[in-house]
């Protein structure tokens, strides 16, 4: 991880993330943020091509959260962001808004799909009011996604879930992200199988490697 302004790709395949953590607490040091080390973890073991990112632990404000996710964008240059917390209705959780607020397009697929999945553990997942947009700079487009605020809703939410025979039972978001990222000019990012299998249609898909 780097707190550098600009990632500088070290490989054409290479995914520059930026990760966010939203809570008041835990930016001015109240309890431990767990947010970006379960960010970072799952990545880590999920992602089979290289990948850096960058991190921001920030407060419940919306136009700091706003700022934030424009920086990773604009200046960072990242391909995806994930942000943790703040999207349940209590009225300092604002990061939908936030994120609305620096989106050219929403992609409404991704936080209709985190809420069926959390609903099969938990019925307040229904209060869960997560978004996924694209944000477009003149040069450079990012996906931007809200994650749970828990670790646990974290991993479920990316994974999906699996039946006692290994299979997938619901599809968990990210094996529809590196196909967005492929089809927003990013690059060409590969998932571990045994964690999530990303989906491209054939005509996406690299020949495997001779």
């Amino acid at each position: 991880m780097t707190d550098a302004s600009r990632l500088v790709r070290r490989h054409p395949d290479e995914l520059l993330v930026g990760l966010v953590s939203v809570s008041d607490r835990a930016s001015t040091g109240v309890y431990q943020d767990q947010g970006l080390p379960a960010l970072r973890e799952w990545l880590d073991g999920a992602l089979a091509s290289p990948w850096q990112g960058v991190e921001r632990l920030i407060p419940d404000e919306a136009a700091g959260i706003s700022a934030a996710l424009a920086d990773l964008v604009d200046v960072c240059g990242c391909d995806l962001v994930l942000t943790t917390g703040g999207t349940g209705p209590a009225r300092r959780d604002v990061t939908p808004e936030a994120t609305l607020a620096v989106a050219t397009r929403e992609m409404p697929g991704f936080g209709e799909q985190m809420r069926q999945i959390s609903l099969r553990f938990v019925p307040t997942a229904i209060l869960s009011r997560q978004v996924a947009v694209i944000r477009e700079t003149a040069d450079h487009a990012a996906l931007i996604i809200n994650l749970p605020g828990q670790p646990k809703a974290i991993r479920e939410t990316l994974e999906g879930l699996r039946g006692a025979d290994g299979g997938v039972l619901v599809p968990g978001i990210f094996a529809a992200v590196p196909y967005c990222i492929d089809l927003i000019g990013g690059p060409y990012a590969e998932t571990r199988p045994e964690v999530v299998r990303a989906f491209r249609p054939k005509s996406a898909q690299r020949p495997p490697a001779s």
